[in-house]
């Protein structure tokens, strides 16, 4: 008997670092991996958004790349959605009305989609709403992620978020060949109706939140609540201990770096259309590209939590850009048939060259993540890291809109693709430019140099957290396809961009 206990306190401990990377397995913790995994089968349309844009539709690459941008408003928005929830209790509580909001919004959008949307603008009006419900699920969850990541070391402080990661990333691969195959089998609209059922789940899990009404309460016997049971703080000191937050260096340039990295054109869209009316790609093998970019999702994420959690930032960044870019640039070979002069299926080429720009891409966003979680003062964590993550989404609807203008510009349209290459070479280059101001992020801990300029009452340990972009929802307007920002994708690209 007691062999048997010791065996299953050994058989507990070895799944709690394996499988949830060192993090105690709790309801809330189910609740909170749940809704990214959702996320991450919300991929199941991601195809099928962008078919239905293309072909039903009949929208053009520039247009396409437009409404992409359009799309991640949502998450441009994040801060006020975090400010609400941190404000605004609704039935007495401050997480759980929400993610069942998000839930309800979710479906509807999804069911709207596959039953009266048939023009351009109805369209926009579905895409924002699924924006909408994830981002709410998101803020939520990334508030709930950061309370708990407040009694992690730094040493810990990837797991949580690198759990959160590979939990959306797990369901993105459960559904990604699905997302081409059902196409080759039914139409953009059932595969619709199929995804408006996910956002459910988020309604049914939220009831595993563990959280308290919220009450007001006098100062002294506040001192003594802990955070699920302290009463949210007024707006007046909501809004001042944000600025006194983003006020500080530590906080404001590290957030500017991320702005630029992000705002860099994107050829995304273009590429879509040249891989599906040029080189002839159908539904089906565009769902074996997700797959393999899911998984090489994980291995990034792997990579990052293995080996890379506690390099420097600005080693990170800089060496990851560089190495993106570079790579970024075998597209060229794909655009001009150079490929097929090598002997190289387009096919082949292209899975080849998803999956590489995947793990680089997976790579050099998560520091993102980590950075921005590494310091949220108590009771406006929502907000706070909200704020950060809208700098990084408004970047990414930057990113698609000039990608618009220039695959305008350039004359690239679905059928003509004559300056693809010159479109694709200026957008790889672009993102070398963040490089001079990698001076902007931290040596070291940002949370410790924090510390040199933050009130002490002030500084929390806040650590990493998982968390969702903007394209993650927003329509795969490149199908995973070679991608030189695939981190900024996630679903960056996803879901329903």
């Amino acid at each position: 008997m007691i062999v048997s206990d010791h065996w299953l306190t050994s058989l507990k401990e070895s799944l709690k670092e394996k499988l949830f990377f060192g993090n105690e397995p709790n309801p809330e913790l189910i609740a909170i991996i749940t809704v990214y995994f959702v996320q991450g089968i919300l991929g199941l349309a991601r195809l099928a958004i962008s078919f239905f844009l293309k072909d039903d539709l009949a929208l053009s690459p520039a247009e396409v790349a437009a409404l992409s941008g359009i799309a991640a408003l949502p998450w441009v928005t994040k801060p006020l959605l975090g400010f609400l929830s941190d404000s605004l209790p609704l039935f007495g509580y401050r997480r759980r009305p929400y993610l069942i909001l998000s839930g309800i919004f979710g479906a509807a959008s999804w069911l709207a989609l596959a039953t009266v949307v048939n023009n351009a603008w109805t369209a926009i009006a579905a895409i924002l709403l699924t924006s909408l419900s994830v981002a709410i699920s998101d803020v939520i969850v990334d508030s709930l992620v950061v309370e708990r990541a407040r009694k992690e070391s730094l040493a810990q402080s990837g797991s949580l978020q690198s759990l959160c990661w590979g939990s959306s990333a797990l369901g993105g691969i459960i559904t990604a060949y699905l997302s081409g195959w059902l196409l080759e089998q039914f139409s953009n609209q059932t595969v619709f109706a199929i995804t408006a059922t996910f956002p459910l789940i988020v309604c049914g899990v939220a009831w595993l939140i563990a959280e308290q009404p919220v009450e007001k309460v006098s100062p002294e016997k506040d001192e003594d609540k802990d955070d699920r049971q302290k009463p949210n703080l007024g707006v007046k000191q909501q809004i001042k201990q944000l600025w006194r937050a983003i006020s500080q260096k530590t906080i404001l340039l590290p957030t500017i770096f991320i702005f630029i990295w992000q705002a860099t054109p994107s050829a995304d869209s273009a590429l879509f259309f040249f891989t599906t009316n040029e080189l002839g790609f159908q539904p089906e093998f565009l769902g074996r590209v997700r797959l393999v970019t899911s998984i090489a999702s994980l291995v990034g994420v792997w990579l990052f939590q293995r080996f890379l959690k506690n390099v420097p930032f600005r080693v990170i960044f800089g060496w990851s850009t560089v190495i993106a870019s570079v790579l970024g640039m075998t597209m060229l070979l794909l655009v001009t048939h150079t490929n097929r002069t090598l002997g190289i299926d387009d096919h082949w080429f292209s899975l080849g060259d998803s999956l590489i720009l995947t793990v680089m891409g997976q790579i050099a966003f998560m520091p993102v993540l980590v950075l921005a979680a590494r310091l949220c003062p108590e009771g406006v964590e929502a907000t706070l890291f909200a704020l950060l993550m809208s700098v990084n989404n408004l970047g990414g609807l930057l990113s698609h809109e000039t990608g618009a203008l220039l695959t305008h510009w350039l004359g690239v349209t679905e059928s003509n693709f004559d300056n693809l290459w010159l479109l694709v070479l200026l957008a790889n280059l672009s993102t070398l430019l963040p490089l001079p101001l990698l001076g902007f992020l931290p040596a070291g801990d940002p949370q410790q140099e924090a510390r040199k300029s933050l009130p002490m009452a002030e500084i929390y340990e806040h650590h990493s957290l998982g968390s969702q972009t903007e394209e993650s929802f927003l329509p795969d307007v490149l199908p995973d396809l070679a991608t030189t920002r695939t981190a900024k994708e996630r679903d960056s690209l996803h879901q329903h961009e």
